[in-house]
């Protein structure tokens, strides 16, 4: 048998993925089908547009609630206890400069699941959160990115 994917997230990330759920399953997913019953009503569904953006976004909430469900039953709760204060790891948030005279940066390191990086927010999987994972503050770090390299200083982790 296959092995299934962990999905890494912060306890905060792991709650926002329960209360997205619930509103799928208690909220979106009845006003769906509530949607499908009045469309339905409307006759000729050939031509029936209502009926068909309903049925379109039925399958997106279906498919959203699958893809949830499946990531909370592998997740993996990120635990810093084992790692250094000043070691750059998931769930932490690390404040790094690009030499050498850029503005610092904060972002925290989470999992795929949470990423938003409007938010502060990027991924473990990253190419910038993979050159900074296992670093300390005040290290400086050749970063491989996909428009080539870029070197920074890691100037604090929380």
């Amino acid at each position: 048998m296959a092995e299934e994917k962990s999905f890494p997230m912060t306890a905060e990330g792991k709650v926002k993925l329960e209360q997205e759920l619930e509103d799928l399953r208690l909220v979106r997913r009845p006003e769906v089908i509530n949607r499908i019953k009045i469309a339905r009503s409307y006759g000729d569904l050939s031509e029936n547009s209502e009926y068909e953006s309903a049925k379109d976004e039925q399958a997106f909430v279906e498919g959203r609630i699958s893809q949830i469900e499946t990531m909370l039953q592998y997740a993996v709760i990120i635990d810093n206890e084992d790692v250094d204060a000043d070691e750059v790891s998931m769930g932490r948030e690390i404040t790094f400069q690009e030499l050498p005279d850029e503005e610092p940066e904060t972002y925290t390191i989470v999992g795929e699941s949470e990423s938003d990086p409007m938010s502060g927010k990027i991924s473990n999987e990253s190419p910038m959160a993979k050159g900074l994972l296992g670093h300390r503050v005040g290290e400086t770090v050749e970063i491989e990115i996909p428009s080539g390299s870029m070197t920074v200083k890691i100037l604090s982790v929380k």
